[in-house]
């Protein structure tokens, strides 16, 4: 952590600590689809690198898109550590109002982990939808990957502040201890999601980083009804990485979805 690290920056350093503790075991899948897919490949919300590197190590062209400066620092930084520069191309954009001089041309678009949800409206969320369809190359994949929450998940979003996790930062020795505390209102699907880090040396005063983060969650039903609002043939909605079957239970709603 450097001297004058801002909190866009801290925060990003942060997340990219929590999924090297809870892999979300995700890149497999992208590897394979674009392998399925051929080049070039498009991710939205693309944070830190995290799917978008490892596909140009593969081999493939990829467009890196994400709103956040300084998650893109820190996917530049490990695509520069991958020596991968000639095949992937960053952009700081809303995805949104995105428009890229490709459209039209990419065999995949993926928009990973949950990042639809922090597109707080349906109005929203259907135009990253559309801005997916747009984007494909005719008979060109978009896949969509979320969340599910149980009952017992939501009843956890009650304005309690949670501790997630204590972990070490073996850079320095520093303590990182991680909250959270959410809301829900059912009728609208949306949750406003607040984490804490504190993190300082034993026996130091801790630095505070926070987030706030408005979203909404959706269903696998409305994530169909999304897509085939936006054009795309829906190909199959899977239950988790895997691909097996959506159904009962089932954690995660993972579509996969086609431009005629």
């Amino acid at each position: 952590m450097g001297r004058h690290e801002t909190a866009a920056e801290a925060l990003a350093r942060l997340y990219d600590a929590d999924l090297e503790a809870d892999d979300p075991g995700d890149l497999d899948l992208y590897l394979a689809l674009a392998e399925r897919t051929g080049d070039p490949v498009l991710e939205l919300a693309a944070g830190s690198g995290r799917i978008a590197v490892p596909l140009a190590v593969a081999g493939h062209r990829v467009t890196a898109v994400d709103l956040d400066p300084a998650m893109l620092a820190r996917a530049r930084a490990r695509a520069a550590g991958e020596d991968v520069a000639a095949r992937i191309d960053f952009v700081e954009a809303d995805l949104l109002d995105l428009r890229l001089p490709d459209a039209g041309a990419f065999r995949l678009v993926v928009l990973a982990l949950n990042s639809l949800f922090l597109l707080a409206t349906r109005t929203a969320q259907a135009r990253a939808l559309q801005v997916m369809a747009e984007h494909l190359a005719p008979d060109g994949l978009a896949v969509v990957d979320v969340w599910l929450p149980t009952a017992g998940d939501l009843a956890r979003y009650d304005g309690r502040l949670l501790l997630d996790r204590l972990t070490v930062d073996t850079d320095g020795g520093r303590q990182v201890t991680k909250s959270w505390a959410a809301t829900h209102d059912a009728a609208t699907q949306a949750v406003v999601l607040t984490t804490i880090y504190d993190e300082g040396r034993p026996g130091e005063p801790a630095v505070r980083w926070a987030r706030r983060d408005a979203m909404r969650l959706v269903t696998a039903d409305e994530l169909r009804a999304l897509a085939e609002a936006a054009g795309l043939r829906v190909e199959s909605i899977a239950g988790g990485y895997d691909m097996d079957p959506f159904g009962p239970g089932s954690e995660r709603a993972v579509l996969v979805a086609r431009r005629p």
